[in-house]
C-alpha cells in the first residue's frame, strides 16, 4: 500500500500466485502444478503476437518466468504439458470468459480516496444481502453505486455482495466460481467494484463480500488437471465431488491460496468483511483447522488497523467459532447467519413443514423464542430431518451479536421451485409484525434485496453453463422437486423456470417501478420507521451485551413475550402475537413503548395482546440494575 498524492492511496496485496508486477518493472507469473512435467507460458504483448516461454520449473510443483517486457493489459495462459491451455488460477481480470486469457492487471492503477474509513463497530450493522446482477436493471457494480443512496436512507449499514469469483457464462448466483481472484467482467471492472466500495464507505455503508472455499463450480475449473491430488482429496466428499485438500499431503499450499484469497478481497479491495458459504462442508482434520487460521491471520493482519467482520454460514451450528474473550472481545468468527430463526418464523408465518421445516414443525413459537434469546434452536438436540443425529453447541453463553437474523434470503427464496418470496407464502400482516420482530432483536438483522418494499420479483436458481452440463442442470432441478406433491407430475414440473434459460434471469431482477405502487410504499414506509428506531433505541444499547441475560415466555402456539438485559442495563422487552385472537399476558407490559404494530395494538397498562400484533417496550427501573 503506498500512496501517490494527497487524499490518495494505491492497495495492491502481494502473493506468490498468480502474475505479479515487479517496482523495477516486468511481470513475475508464478503457477502451482504438481501434476504437470512441463508449463509453457503463451503471453500476449501489445504488437498481438503471441509468444509461448517455457518456464522454469522449481521446487515443490512450483513453475516460474519472469518477463521484463510485460505490461499491464498484456494477456497471458499456461499450457499445461503441450497440450491443454488454462487462465491463471490466480487471475486478477479476464479477458472474456472462464476459459480464456487472463490479464495482467496492475491493482495501483486505482486511486482510492476513503484512507480514512476504518469501518464501523458490528453492533452497528443492520445488512442488506444482494446479488450484484439481478439488483439494478443494469446488472452492474455501477447500478449498485446509483442505489447507495437508497440504502443509506433507509438505514442499511452494510450491504453484503453475493459471491463474484469469475463464473462460467453470463448469469450465475456466484456459487459456481472458478477462478477466485477475478471478480466477474460481466459486472464491470475491478476499478468499477473499487469505485462501490468506495462509496458505500462515503455514505458510512460497509461491504461484505460472499465467499466460497468449499467447492468450485463444475465448469472452468481446470485445477484438478496440473494440481491433480495435491489440491483435491478423494478421501472426503461433499455435495459437489472430491473435497478441497485442506490437511492432508500439500494441503500447505493449497491453505495459502485460500488465506491469500483472503487477504486480497480485504486488503486490495477494501472489504469491511466476508461471509463463509456452507463452512459446514469444509473437511478438515488438522488443527488450527483453515476457518481457525484465517481468522488468526485477519486478526493478525487488516484487523490491526481497521474493524473486520467475519460471517460464517454453518447448518452445524458450531459455537465454538463464535466465541468471545472474558472482556467480550471476538476470538475468531464476528457472528453466523442463523438458520434457525428463519426456519421458526417461516414455519410460524406459511404452515410448510416439508423438508428441513419439519425439525421446527412440533412447536415453532418454543424455537422462535429460544433463537431470540439463546442463539441457535438446535444446540445439540437430535434432527429429525438429520436422522435423529445430533445438531448444534450450546450457544446461550454467547451474545446476540454473534447471530445474525432474518426472514429472508437468496437461499431461502431461491430454493424454492418457483423463487417465491415470503410476501407470496403469508399474510401481510403476519408478515409485517413478523418483520418488526426480526429488524428489532439485539441481534443485527439482514434483509434481502427488494425485503424493504416488499418486492414480489421472484428470485430463480439461475446458471449459465454449456450445453450439455446446462441439459443435466435443469433436468436435475425439476427431478429435485419431483418428491413434493406440487410437481409430482412431469406438467407440473414443467411449470419450473429452467434455471438455464436467459429469461429465468431476466425474471429474477427488481422491479424498482413497484416503489411507485401504493402497498410497497407502505411497507417500505414500515421499514424504515422500524430501522430508524433500531438506530435510536437499540443500537446505542447494543455493546457490553453479553450472553445468558435474555429469556422468553410462550403466551399461546403463536405468541410469546421475550426480555432481554441491555449493555446500559435497561430491559427491553417484546410482546409477539400472531393468533387470530386476543392472548392475554400475566402481567400489563411495563416500560416505555419503543415501537407497536398495528399502531393500536394496546397500551402500557392493558393485558391483552390484539391479534396480530407485536409491542417493543424499554424498562429503566432501577431494579433491572441489581
Amino acid at each position: 500500500m503506498s500512496a501517490s498524492a494527497p487524499g490518495t492511496t494505491h492497495r495492491t496485496f502481494a502473493m506468490d500466485f498468480g502474475a505479479r508486477i515487479l517496482p523495477e518493472g516486468g511481470v513475475k507469473f508464478r503457477l502451482w502444478a504438481p501434476a504437470a512435467s512441463r508449463i509453457d507460458l503463451l503471453l500476449t504483448v501489445n504488437d498481438g503476437i503471441t509468444r509461448e516461454l517455457p518456464m522454469v520449473k522449481q521446487d515443490g510443483g512450483w513453475f516460474g518466468l519472469f518477463h521484463p517486457g510485460a505490461r499491464p493489459g498484456h494477456g497471458y495462459m499456461f499450457r499445461i504439458d503441450g497440450g491443454l491451455l488454462v487462465p491463471d488460477p490466480a487471475s486478477r481480470l479476464q479477458a472474456a470468459d472462464v476459459h480464456g486469457p487472463s490479464i495482467v492487471y496492475d491493482p495501483a492503477s486505482f486511486c482510492w480516496r476513503d484512507g480514512d474509513w476504518t469501518g464501523r463497530p458490528w453492533e452497528e450493522a443492520v445488512v442488506y444481502e444482494l446479488h450484484v446482477g439481478a439488483f439494478s436493471p443494469q446488472g452492474s457494480y455501477a447500478g449498485v453505486t446509483e442505489r447507495l443512496g437508497h440504502l443509506a436512507g433507509l438505514g442499511i449499514t452494510a450491504i453484503e455482495l453475493m459471491p463474484l469469483a469469475h463464473f462460467p457464462g453470463r448469469f450465475n448466483w456466484g456459487y459456481d466460481g472458478t477462478l477466485l481472484f477475478a471478480p466477474y467482467n460481466g459486472y464491470g471492472s475491478p476499478d468499477d467494484l473499487k469505485a462501490l466500495v468506495q462509496a458505500a464507505h462515503a455514505k458510512g455503508i460497509m461491504v461484505l463480500l460472499d465467499v466460497v472455499y468449499n467447492h468450485f463450480g463444475p465448469e472452468g475449473n481446470y485445477l484438478h488437471v496440473y494440481a491433480g491430488d495435491a489440491f483435491f482429496t478423494e478421501e472426503a466428499h461433499t455435495p459437489w465431488g472430491a473435497a478441497i485438500n485442506f490437511s492432508g499431503p500439500h494441503s500447505r499450499i493449497v491453505r495459502d491460496f485460500y488465506i491469500a484469497n483472503v487477504l486480497y478481497w480485504l486488503e486490495e479491495y477494501h472489504f469491511d468483511g466476508l461471509r463463509f458459504d456452507a463452512v459446514h462442508a469444509i473437511v478438515d482434520k488438522s488443527r488450527p483447522d483453515i476457518l481457525e487460521e484465517i481468522a488468526e491471520r485477519v486478526h493478525a493482519g487488516p484487523g490491526r488497523r481497521r474493524q473486520i467482520h467475519l460471517v460464517l454460514e454453518n447448518d452445524h451450528n458450531r459455537a465454538a467459532y463464535l466465541e468471545r474473550t472474558p472482556a467480550g472481545e471476538i476470538r475468531q468468527y464476528t457472528a453466523q447467519w442463523n438458520d434457525d430463526i428463519h426456519h421458526a418464523s417461516h414455519v410460524l408465518l406459511t404452515g410448510e413443514t416439508s423438508g428441513y421445516y419439519g425439525d421446527y414443525a412440533d412447536d415453532p413459537i418454543r424455537c422462535l423464542g429460544r433463537c431470540l434469546t439463546e442463539g441457535f434452536a438446535y444446540q445439540g438436540e437430535p434432527s429429525p430431518f438429520r436422522g435423529g443425529a445430533p445438531r448444534g453447541e450450546p450457544s446461550r453463553h454467547l451474545p446476540p451479536a454473534a447471530f445474525v437474523s432474518f426472514l429472508q434470503n437468496h437461499d431461502q427464496i431461491g430454493n424454492r421451485a418457483l423463487g417465491e418470496r415470503l410476501i407470496a407464502l403469508c399474510p401481510l400482516p403476519d408478515l409485517l409484525v413478523v418483520q418488526a420482530l426480526i429488524i428489532l432483536v439485539p441481534s443485527p438483522p439482514l434483509l434481502f434485496m427488494g425485503e424493504e418494499f416488499g418486492a414480489r420479483t421472484p428470485f430463480y436458481f439461475f446458471s449459465d453453463f454449456g450445453p450439455e452440463l446446462a441439459l443435466s442442470v435443469t433436468e436435475g432441478r425439476r427431478k429435485e422437486f419431483a418428491r413434493f406433491p406440487q410437481f409430482s407430475s412431469p406438467e407440473t414440473r414443467r411449470l419450473i423456470p429452467d434455471p438455464c434459460g436467459e429469461e429465468t434471469f431476466l425474471q429474477t431482477r427488481l422491479d424498482w417501478n413497484r416503489l411507485e405502487e401504493k402497498e410497497n410504499r407502505m411497507i417500505l414506509r414500515h421499514c424504515r420507521d422500524l430501522l430508524q428506531c433500531r438506530k435510536r433505541e437499540i443500537i446505542p444499547r447494543l455493546r457490553g451485551m453479553t450472553g445468558r441475560q435474555a429469556d422468553f415466555t410462550v403466551l399461546a402456539p403463536k405468541s410469546l413475550a421475550a426480555r432481554w438485559i441491555m449493555g446500559d442495563s435497561t430491559r427491553l422487552t417484546v410482546f409477539l402475537n400472531l393468533e387470530d385472537e386476543a392472548v392475554g399476558t400475566s402481567a400489563g407490559p411495563a416500560g416505555r413503548t419503543l415501537y407497536r404494530h398495528p399502531s393500536a395494538a394496546g397500551d402500557r397498562t392493558g393485558t391483552l395482546l390484539p391479534p396480530k400484533s407485536i409491542i417493543w417496550l424499554l424498562e429503566t427501573d432501577k431494579s433491572n440494575n441489581d
